[in-house]
């Protein structure tokens, strides 16, 4: 890790990017991330992974627990728009029924199961294989089908990080595709049921990830109790600031 790294976040709460997103249009292409602590931490150690975050249209930070950090280590205060919320406020609040919308990951049942609960009639799904990312094939087939139905008023990307920016890249320097992406990570999980949120007060005191914790501590603890204590360092090394 290089000792001091550089990132900017837009300065947008939910209902703030509400708008952008809803007046984005399918005119041109962007994508947006959400970085929270795991994020961050490869942020810290990986170039290209920073290299994905430059190309983003929009940086919004994800996590009200980081939001404390930034304030309290680096005195810089940012706003949140957590991507779980973000996913869902599009789906219930701005997406109509005959809206064109690619999803890329999460299941062909979970697919079904938005177009079901919110009526879409143009929802176009495709789950890439394990591993596709490092399969130019397959990386190919994704891209394919995602042109195939562009331009889409948004395009979920929800293939875990940073396979999701990598691809999200890869759309942008197409030049073709048109809409706005998201990096959405576990967020349709949480839209169909499959996860359950945190109560929100827990979120409001930025203990979400305890929640997540305790839900599915097999899955999750190398993450939050291992690798993810290291943010309270890296923190020191990140000049964040606003755009």
């Amino acid at each position: 890790m290089s000792d001091f790294v550089q990132l900017q976040f837009d300065q947008y709460d939910l209902e703030g990017f509400i708008k952008i997103a809803s007046d984005f249009g399918q005119n041109n292409f962007g994508y947006v991330v959400t970085p929270n602590t795991d994020h961050l931490i490869r942020y810290c150690d990986d170039v290209s992974f920073r290299a994905l975050y430059a190309e983003a249209r929009y940086v919004l930070l994800d996590s009200r627990f980081l939001s404390y950090l930034f304030k309290l280590i680096r005195g810089v205060s940012l706003r949140v728009c957590a991507g779980s919320d973000l996913t869902a406020a599009l789906f219930k609040r701005v997406i109509t029924p005959n809206d064109q919308l690619i999803l890329i990951g999460a299941t062909e049942q979970q697919a079904q199961a938005l177009r079901e609960q919110l009526k879409l009639t143009r929802l176009q799904h495709f789950n890439p294989p394990m591993g596709f990312i490092k399969d130019p094939v397959a990386i190919e087939t994704c891209l394919k089908f995602v042109e195939q139905y562009s331009p889409a008023r948004f395009i979920f990307l929800a293939v875990g990080s940073p396979q999701q920016e990598i691809l999200a890249q890869r759309i942008k320097q197409l030049g073709k595709i048109y809409g706005m992406g998201l990096c959405i990570g576990a967020s349709i999980n949480f839209l169909t049921g499959e996860e359950r949120r945190a109560p929100y007060w827990i979120q409001r005191i930025g203990c979400e990830w305890l929640y997540r914790l305790i839900q599915n501590p097999r899955r999750l603890a190398k993450r939050y109790l291992i690798r993810g204590p290291r943010i309270f360092l890296l923190l020191k090394n990140i000049a964040a600031s606003t755009r």
